[in-house]
């Protein structure tokens, strides 16, 4: 019976939907208080009547119902508790679900709000309430999780062994809450062009208000990004950490144009300038978020990130993302024409900075939804098949983002309206010097074959002392007493923290992918009991391998010891190959020595003979320098998100500029 309230649960959650839009509708054309509030009841009991659904959902997994397709498609009773709750956004209609929730969720906190104008406020409550109600529709008729199984099975199927992982357990939430934050940013730049506001005076508020939405959206996707990105790196035994993969590629879009929207809300809020491109840009980074649920769960693309669904579906997806895209810039197209400019500003200015930072994003989100379609159109329209992977975004992506990256610090640096570039280039000259000799220290010093590799440590280095040159001025370090310079660190906004940590977050990452992509050393070799595979100056010597027993898996485990051939301390580590005998899978398990920031990366083959007849296992070996700075990077740049949006000015401002609007 408890499942059943579940589906309920789920058909209310998508009447409330549908009635949230209604009422806000009606309370706009009326201008009625009273129907707002009624859709922002509605709005509320949505989110409620959902967060019920998945709350039964997660329950059935846990008790094993395999009365429930979802669960008996996804789950086994042998499997630990934590990948039992995990398998309820595991699959197609439960990850579905988990959107649904985001949605729904975030809905009721606009519905909520307080400082938004009443027109502007309804219409975008609409809008939201339209969007549950297409893919709460979505869940409800073709992509039920309560849907039963009659008769029931007495044992289930079991989730892909590879997801059985605690980084991807937390993966999807912070990855959804991601992309569907976006979907705030939609809804209120629909409601701007609905409303057809073509003052100038409302834009500058309207960008404080999409702001800390893009910022909470961008920072989250950040966070799921990070976590997918080293799930991948220790669990799927490629050695790397990005692959280029369709899927990584949907989420990656999506955050190219976030980040693209805070650099131009900046604008729009400060001078009332580029309001037409801040609205595209906000409903450009749903719009892709979109494209990312459609590519996941279509079926067009294979991939051990995808859900392999049924084309029809995918149909469907491609329907809901037509019809709202179309829609939003449909409409966006009719109205821009009447959108008033706002601030004048020269070139050579913060605002043209800002500018500059987007078209170079744009650009990049552009050739990565290029290099991620052009396979599928292809295929699509004469059967050819090609596979477009690194060689192809190297090639396009990598000097186009080193460009953008290279003038990044130049634009705290500028006045706003009219700025300064030699007096830039002058507060940068010690940020610049340093970087360059780190680069020359680095192609002397490591290998000299690889300039490029040498000139992406200067632009990492680049990127942090750039970043920090700003607030080193600003509470004018070592040129005053300490306690002034303290004092003066505790009155700068959280904002420009925020900005500088991630932009210094930035350059942290840049520093360890670089390093770690062109200096890594890989080796490989089938080894005996007490033999060893030397990469770099790490030797791993395999000692022992023997069975053992997990909670849901059989594995050769081998123990290994991790040496610096220099005479290091040696340290012991384990890899293995497990073998899950629910799903009929093997996977393997790396066997990771963390030395500082470098990482000692090692896969356990398969087991052979040697030429005397001995056992004998492959054993694989990589020495990847600096990796610890391609996580701790991002995990930088979510911080700064966040403390930008614990910023006063973002959440006590709006109110200030309301009477304005």
């Amino acid at each position: 019976m408890i499942v059943e309230t579940g589906a309920f649960a789920l058909i209310l959650a998508l009447a409330l939907s549908a009635l949230q839009a209604v009422l806000a509708v009606a309370g706009r054309v009326r201008r009625s208080p009273v129907l707002a509030g009624a859709a922002t009841g509605a709005a509320i009991a949505a989110a409620l009547a959902v967060a019920v659904a998945f709350a039964i959902l997660i329950h059935a997994f846990s008790v094993s119902d395999f009365s429930v397709a979802n669960v008996a498609a996804n789950s086994h009773t042998d499997k630990p508790m934590l990948y039992k709750v995990a398998a309820a956004w595991g699959s197609h209609e439960g990850s579905l679900l988990l959107w649904c929730l985001v949605l729904t969720g975030f809905g009721a906190f606009l519905a909520r709000g307080r400082n938004l104008p009443f027109e502007l406020k309804t219409s975008a409550v609409a809008v939201q309430g339209l969007l549950g109600v297409l893919f709460l529709a979505f869940a409800v008729f073709t992509s039920n999780p309560f849907d039963r199984l009659n008769p029931a099975p007495f044992q289930g199927a079991s989730l892909n062994p590879l997801l059985q992982d605690p980084a991807l357990a937390f993966h999807p939430p912070f990855l959804y809450a991601g992309y569907v934050g976006f979907s705030v940013c939609f809804s209120l730049a629909l409601a701007a062009l609905i409303e057809g506001r073509a003052n100038a005076a409302f834009w500058p508020a309207w960008g404080r208000w999409v702001r800390p939405w893009a910022l909470a959206s961008w920072a989250l996707l950040t966070v799921g990004i990070t976590l997918g990105a080293f799930w991948a790196y220790y669990e799927l035994g490629w050695g790397g950490w990005w692959f280029w993969d369709p899927v990584e590629n949907a989420s990656f879009m999506p955050w190219l144009a976030g980040a693209a929207l805070l650099h131009s809300a900046v604008i729009t809020e400060r001078r009332g300038a580029v309001a037409g491109w801040t609205a595209f840009l906000a409903m450009a980074a749903f719009v892709l978020s979109m494209l990312g649920a459609f590519l996941v769960r279509s079926g067009v693309l294979t991939s051990v990130h995808a859900f392999a669904v049924d084309p029809e579906r995918g149909l469907m997806l491609l329907a809901i993302l037509g019809l709202t895209g179309g829609v939003a810039f449909g409409l966006f197209a009719w109205r821009v024409p009447q959108l008033k400019g706002g601030g004048i500003f020269a070139p050579v200015s913060r605002e043209g900075a800002l500018v500059l930072n987007n078209l170079f994003l744009t650009a990049a989100c552009a050739t990565v939804l290029l290099g991620t379609l052009y396979p599928l159109i292809l295929e699509a329209t004469n059967g050819s098949t090609i596979s477009v992977g690194p060689p192809f975004y190297a090639l396009t992506l990598v000097p186009l983002m080193a460009v953008a990256l290279l003038i990044l610090p130049f634009g705290p640096l500028l006045a706003w309206k009219r700025g300064d570039v030699p007096g830039a280039m002058q507060r940068l000259a010690v940020a610049a010097g340093l970087a360059v000799l780190l680069a020359l220290a680095a192609y002397a010093l490591f290998d000299t074959r690889k300039a490029l590799s040498a000139a992406g440590i200067g632009l990492g280095a680049w990127l942090i002392l750039g970043a920090l040159t700003d607030p080193v001025e600003r509470i004018r370090l070592f040129r005053v007493p300490l306690a002034e310079s303290l004092r003066r660190v505790r009155g700068l906004p959280l904002g420009s923290w925020g900005a500088t940590l991630a932009h210094a977050g930035l350059g942290v990452f840049v520093l360890g992918a670089v390093v770690e992509t062109g200096y890594r050393i890989e080796a490989a070799r089938p080894v005996a009991l007490g033999e060893a595979v030397e990469a770099g100056p790490w030797r791993v010597r395999l000692d022992d391998v023997r069975v053992v027993e997990g909670p849901n898996y059989l594995a050769e485990q081998g123990r290994l010891t991790v040496t610096l051939r220099s005479g290091a301390a040696p340290r012991q580590i384990t890899a293995e190959r497990r073998f899950f005998p629910a799903g009929g899978q093997t996977t393997t398990e790396v066997g990771l020595d963390f030395r500082g920031l470098d990482d000692v990366y090692v896969v356990l083959g398969e087991r052979g003979r040697t030429a005397a007849g001995a056992p004998a296992w492959s054993l694989r070996v990589w020495w990847n320098p600096w990796a610890r700075l391609i996580f701790l990077g991002p995990a930088i740049m979510a911080l700064g998100g966040a403390l930008s949006l614990m910023d006063r000015r973002l959440r006590l401002g709006v109110s200030r500029r309301k009477g304005a609007a």
